[in-house]
């Protein structure tokens, strides 16, 4: 690693326009309409090093901009160094591996707003969605950017059906969560069907530079530069944050309260355990609440109209475990509230920045119960400062109505004879 750069060296008062980069002018474009002008401490200090060709390594939370400074990094290089004459199919130029199937589509979803005014193609591979439409997709047209979970890239890989041997770009995004997840093995037999290091960029970020991840990026990437934003710096600096001290068997009248009040516009609610996940969203449909329910325990293709129908406003509360606390970048979130305290303390960090985004004030309500009020301790220490604890007031504890709606179930199978149990089923393979 030849180089360090923090965001405790950059004055406050600083700030990057994307106007002075040597930008292309399709993307200049694309990013103006998007409405972007400065650039976030990530983007302004890794900028400077990837438009230049460098490797980097990036430390920083979710929400600090750090999809944008890899995207336009890959798609000002893939504008400016246009390929000559034919191309066959199948053969990305840029490959950005994710941990999840819901960031991987964001991403996506990142390059193709950026692509707009563009003819670079964006192709996502990701489990749980259909394999031929994917491959239709590859076949279409030749392919310049591939988003892709590591478990659906490697089985395009191993089929034949994809070419990494002319990859100029590659991204790994949220490289402490791929390790976490058990995902490097895969990572890296990928990134071996890549270039080597010498022939292409790389760009790693994670939330956390780990002795572990530090070794990663010093193994796939050449001398890369190490970008570090101190969380403190970048996270929660817009939202109001509220740790409440309640009883457990309270907690739900509590939430109830909270999510009728008139402020509270768009929610999003995190719980530890699918369970937990499952049984809240539907006690608070159950209670009148236009509500949907986020975990890995749903389909994916539920999951994804789901989190459609949240960020369209057809659904006011979202119910979720931290799958969807990474990552995704959901816009007019009033509230984050977290029924049950995250056991990471970054992730606490995770979640309440999903609100208080794009200059927008949010607000982060805690509960804190018995049960796990001891957590506490670390997460302010992650911050870097005390939150105030308080109980709450008494109107906000008033029992929540009785349920005015039935919740539409399906019969239960009858698995008496000789028909084979549901439950004995093979369950279909996830990525």
């Amino acid at each position: 690693m030849d180089a360090v750069e923090t965001s405790e060296s950059k004055p406050e008062s600083e700030t990057v326009s994307f106007d002075s980069f040597d930008l292309e002018q399709p993307l200049r474009d694309a990013i103006a309409k998007l409405g972007f002008e400065f650039c976030t401490p990530i983007q302004a200090q890794s900028l400077v090093h990837t438009l230049a060709g460098h490797d980097v390594t990036g430390k920083a939370q979710t929400g600090t901009g750090k999809t944008a400074a890899f995207l336009i990094t890959i798609i000002n290089d893939l504008l400016t160094n246009p390929v000559e004459g034919d191309r066959f199919l199948a053969e990305p130029r840029a490959l950005i591996i994710a941990p999840t199937r819901e960031l991987a589509m964001q991403i996506a979803n990142d390059s193709v707003q950026l692509n707009e005014f563009t003819d670079l193609h964006t192709v996502t591979l990701v489990g749980g969605e259909d394999y031929q439409k994917q491959t239709r997709a590859l076949d279409l047209k030749p392919v310049d950017i591939v988003v892709a979970t590591p478990g659906r890239l490697l089985d395009f890989v191993s089929n034949d059906k994809l070419y990494l041997g002319l990859v100029e770009l590659l991204v790994l995004d949220e490289a402490d969560r791929m390790l976490d997840m058990g995902f490097i093995p895969q990572v890296r037999q990928v990134v071996a069907r890549t270039p080597k290091k010498e022939c292409r960029q790389t760009l790693l970020f994670s939330a956390t530079f780990t002795p572990d991840i530090i070794e990663l990026g010093s193994r796939w990437a050449m001398d890369p530069i190490m970008v570090d934003v101190e969380p403190e710096q970048v996270a929660a600096v817009d939202v109001n944050q509220i740790v409440y001290l309640v009883t457990t068997a309270d907690k739900y009248n509590l939430l109830y309260n909270l999510i009728t009040e008139p402020e509270s516009k768009k929610v999003l609610v995190f719980s530890n355990r699918r369970d937990q996940v499952r049984r809240l969203a539907d006690n608070l449909y159950r209670n009148g609440i236009n509500c949907g329910a986020l975990s890995g325990e749903i389909p994916q293709n539920k999951r994804i109209r789901t989190l459609d129908a949240f960020k369209t406003g057809k659904l006011r509360v979202l119910v979720a475990t931290d799958v969807a606390g990474r990552g995704l970048h959901i816009s007019d979130v009033t509230h984050v509230v977290n029924y049950t305290l995250p056991e990471e303390a970054g992730d606490y960090v995770h979640r309440i920045g999903r609100t208080g985004r794009a200059g927008a004030v949010g607000t982060s309500i805690s509960f804190a119960c018995e049960e796990d009020s001891f957590l506490l301790p670390a997460i302010e220490e992650k911050l870097g400062h005390k939150l105030d604890c308080i109980h709450p007031d008494e109107e906000l504890l008033e029992r929540a109505p009785g349920f005015v709606r039935e919740v539409q179930s399906q019969p239960r199978p009858d698995n008496r004879g000789n028909s084979r149990p549901r439950g004995n089923r093979r369950p279909a393979r996830k990525y």
